[in-house]
Protein backbone atom coordinates (compact mmCIF):
# COMPACT_ATOMS: atom_id res chain seq x y z
CA UNK A 1 0.00 0.00 0.00
CA UNK A 2 1.18 3.42 -0.77
CA UNK A 3 0.66 6.36 1.47
CA UNK A 4 -0.40 9.65 0.03
CA UNK A 5 -0.07 12.90 1.85
CA UNK A 6 -2.04 15.98 1.12
CA UNK A 7 -0.24 19.25 0.78
CA UNK A 8 -0.86 21.49 3.76
CA UNK A 9 -1.05 25.18 2.97
CA UNK A 10 1.58 27.34 4.65
CA UNK A 11 -1.08 29.58 6.21
CA UNK A 12 -3.31 27.35 8.32
CA UNK A 13 -5.38 30.20 9.73
CA UNK A 14 -9.04 29.60 9.01
CA UNK A 15 -10.59 32.16 6.70
CA UNK A 16 -13.34 32.98 9.20
CA UNK A 17 -10.84 34.11 11.81
CA UNK A 18 -9.28 36.64 9.46
CA UNK A 19 -12.71 38.03 8.59
CA UNK A 20 -13.66 38.24 12.28
CA UNK A 21 -10.48 40.09 13.13
CA UNK A 22 -11.09 42.48 10.26
CA UNK A 23 -14.67 43.10 11.41
CA UNK A 24 -13.42 43.66 14.95
CA UNK A 25 -10.87 46.18 13.75
CA UNK A 26 -13.52 47.98 11.69
CA UNK A 27 -15.88 47.96 14.64
CA UNK A 28 -13.20 49.40 16.88
CA UNK A 29 -12.41 52.15 14.38
CA UNK A 30 -16.13 52.93 14.04
CA UNK A 31 -16.51 53.21 17.83
CA UNK A 32 -13.50 55.52 18.01
CA UNK A 33 -14.83 57.68 15.17
CA UNK A 34 -18.26 57.87 16.81
CA UNK A 35 -16.67 58.82 20.13
CA UNK A 36 -14.66 61.55 18.36
CA UNK A 37 -17.89 62.93 16.84
CA UNK A 38 -19.47 62.90 20.29
CA UNK A 39 -16.56 64.83 21.78
CA UNK A 40 -16.61 67.38 18.95
CA UNK A 41 -20.37 67.86 19.31
CA UNK A 42 -20.03 68.19 23.08
CA UNK A 43 -17.35 70.85 22.61
CA UNK A 44 -19.49 72.65 20.05
CA UNK A 45 -22.57 72.69 22.27
CA UNK A 46 -20.64 73.67 25.40
CA UNK A 47 -18.36 76.34 23.95
CA UNK A 48 -19.91 77.69 20.77
CA UNK A 49 -23.57 77.36 21.65
CA UNK A 50 -24.18 77.27 25.42
CA UNK A 51 -21.39 79.56 26.62
CA UNK A 52 -22.53 82.72 24.76
CA UNK A 53 -26.02 82.22 26.16
CA UNK A 54 -24.83 81.56 29.70
CA UNK A 55 -22.55 84.59 29.81
CA UNK A 56 -25.18 86.79 28.21
CA UNK A 57 -23.18 87.64 25.10
CA UNK A 58 -24.72 90.52 23.16
CA UNK A 59 -25.47 88.43 20.05
CA UNK A 60 -27.33 85.78 22.07
CA UNK A 61 -29.18 88.36 24.15
CA UNK A 62 -30.28 90.22 21.02
CA UNK A 63 -31.64 87.05 19.43
CA UNK A 64 -33.64 86.08 22.50
CA UNK A 65 -34.99 89.61 22.92
CA UNK A 66 -36.16 89.48 19.31
CA UNK A 67 -37.92 86.21 20.11
CA UNK A 68 -39.53 87.79 23.12
CA UNK A 69 -38.06 85.16 25.45
CA UNK A 70 -35.67 87.49 27.23
CA UNK A 71 -32.80 86.45 29.41
CA UNK A 72 -34.76 83.65 31.13
CA UNK A 73 -35.20 81.86 27.80
CA UNK A 74 -31.59 82.47 26.86
CA UNK A 75 -30.25 81.03 30.13
CA UNK A 76 -32.66 78.08 29.96
CA UNK A 77 -31.63 77.11 26.43
CA UNK A 78 -27.96 77.62 27.34
CA UNK A 79 -28.32 75.37 30.39
CA UNK A 80 -30.09 72.69 28.33
CA UNK A 81 -27.33 72.78 25.71
CA UNK A 82 -24.62 72.57 28.37
CA UNK A 83 -26.37 69.66 30.09
CA UNK A 84 -26.68 67.89 26.73
CA UNK A 85 -23.01 68.49 25.98
CA UNK A 86 -21.95 66.96 29.28
CA UNK A 87 -24.39 64.05 28.91
CA UNK A 88 -22.99 63.24 25.45
CA UNK A 89 -19.77 62.26 27.24
CA UNK A 90 -21.39 60.03 29.90
CA UNK A 91 -21.85 56.51 28.47
CA UNK A 92 -25.20 55.71 30.08
CA UNK A 93 -26.66 59.08 28.98
CA UNK A 94 -25.25 59.32 25.44
CA UNK A 95 -28.29 58.14 23.52
CA UNK A 96 -30.80 60.11 25.60
CA UNK A 97 -28.62 63.22 25.33
CA UNK A 98 -28.42 62.90 21.56
CA UNK A 99 -32.21 62.53 21.34
CA UNK A 100 -32.78 65.51 23.62
CA UNK A 101 -30.34 67.70 21.68
CA UNK A 102 -32.03 66.59 18.44
CA UNK A 103 -35.38 67.73 19.84
CA UNK A 104 -33.78 71.03 20.81
CA UNK A 105 -32.46 71.35 17.24
CA UNK A 106 -35.95 70.74 15.82
CA UNK A 107 -37.11 73.67 17.93
CA UNK A 108 -34.16 75.74 16.77
CA UNK A 109 -35.00 74.95 13.14
CA UNK A 110 -38.61 76.03 13.65
CA UNK A 111 -37.53 79.27 15.32
CA UNK A 112 -34.95 79.96 12.62
CA UNK A 113 -37.48 79.53 9.84
CA UNK A 114 -40.42 81.25 11.54
CA UNK A 115 -38.73 84.20 13.25
CA UNK A 116 -35.37 84.71 11.58
CA UNK A 117 -36.47 84.01 7.98
CA UNK A 118 -34.36 80.85 7.75
CA UNK A 119 -31.07 82.72 7.91
CA UNK A 120 -29.30 79.94 9.86
CA UNK A 121 -31.90 77.18 9.50
CA UNK A 122 -29.42 74.74 7.98
CA UNK A 123 -27.28 74.59 11.12
CA UNK A 124 -29.78 72.71 13.32
CA UNK A 125 -30.61 70.35 10.45
CA UNK A 126 -26.93 69.57 9.92
CA UNK A 127 -26.46 68.94 13.65
CA UNK A 128 -29.44 66.57 13.78
CA UNK A 129 -27.66 64.12 11.44
CA UNK A 130 -24.74 63.13 13.74
CA UNK A 131 -26.99 63.37 16.81
CA UNK A 132 -29.38 60.86 15.27
CA UNK A 133 -26.45 58.57 14.45
CA UNK A 134 -25.23 58.76 18.05
CA UNK A 135 -28.72 58.12 19.44
CA UNK A 136 -29.09 55.04 17.26
CA UNK A 137 -25.57 53.67 17.73
CA UNK A 138 -25.64 54.10 21.51
CA UNK A 139 -29.24 52.92 21.97
CA UNK A 140 -28.20 49.87 24.01
CA UNK A 141 -27.27 52.26 26.81
CA UNK A 142 -30.95 53.14 27.18
CA UNK A 143 -31.57 49.72 28.75
CA UNK A 144 -28.68 50.33 31.15
CA UNK A 145 -30.16 53.68 32.10
CA UNK A 146 -33.58 52.12 32.71
CA UNK A 147 -32.00 49.46 34.94
CA UNK A 148 -30.23 52.17 36.95
CA UNK A 149 -33.41 54.17 37.34
CA UNK A 150 -35.46 51.12 38.37
CA UNK A 151 -32.85 50.09 40.90
CA UNK A 152 -33.08 53.52 42.57
CA UNK A 153 -36.86 53.36 42.97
Amino acid sequence: MSETTAAVPADTTPVGVVVAESATARGRRARIALRAVQVLLALFYAIASALPKLIGHASAAESFERLGWGSAGMYTIGALELAGAVALLIPVLQSVAAMALSALMVGAFIVQTAVFDGQYAATPVILIVPLTLIAWARRRHNADLLRLLRRRT
